[in-house]
């Protein structure tokens, strides 16, 4: 893990706990990188409630009720995708009573992390989406470096648009 994706925790963790929220996370290319990055600063269980790695496509329409539509339509690595898994994220908690439905934010990673293409879609070419009960919002980003490198800049990007809509 990068000292930078360390510190970027462990502000989530701080502000996020300081604002009450609480979070879960869908990981499709950082295969459960952004969880463990916030579950291993201490306090992490006051935000932290889930992360589901969907690696496949049947998982993330399982799991995430990522509509079957929108796989076809376009493509695991999209921005319409990454929306929807933060979207199931969310849903996974959002009624549970001691969490509270305005307190949850759902966030997800979708891309290509290498070292082939995907979908006929580039490596590196990487979405990271938040989910909170009124906003749904993705980004696009074109990443370099190895397949490592990657991960941790989509985990760090997830971190750090997490941080700017709580600071917001």
């Amino acid at each position: 893990m990068s000292n930078r994706l360390e510190l970027l925790a462990a502000d989530v963790v701080k502000v996020a706990s300081a604002a009450g929220l609480k979070l879960n996370v869908a990981e499709s290319l950082t295969g459960g990188l952004v969880a463990a990055s916030l579950a291993s600063v201490p306090g992490a269980s006051a935000v932290l409630v889930s992360g589901v790695v969907a690696y496949h496509n049947a998982a993330k329409h399982q799991l995430l009720a990522v509509p079957t539509v929108t796989l076809v339509s376009f493509g695991a690595v999209s921005a319409q995708t990454a929306q929807a898994m933060a979207v199931g994220a969310r849903g996974l908690v959002e009624n549970v009573p001691d969490i509270g439905d305005d307190k949850v934010i759902g966030l997800a990673t979708t891309g290509v992390a290498g070292p082939d293409s995907v979908e006929g879609k580039p490596v590196g070419l990487v979405f990271v989406a938040l989910a909170t009960k009124t906003k749904v919002e993705a980004l696009n980003l074109q990443l370099s470096g190895s397949r490592e490198e990657i991960r941790v800049a989509a985990a760090e990007a997830v971190l750090q648009m997490l941080l700017e809509e709580i600071k917001a």
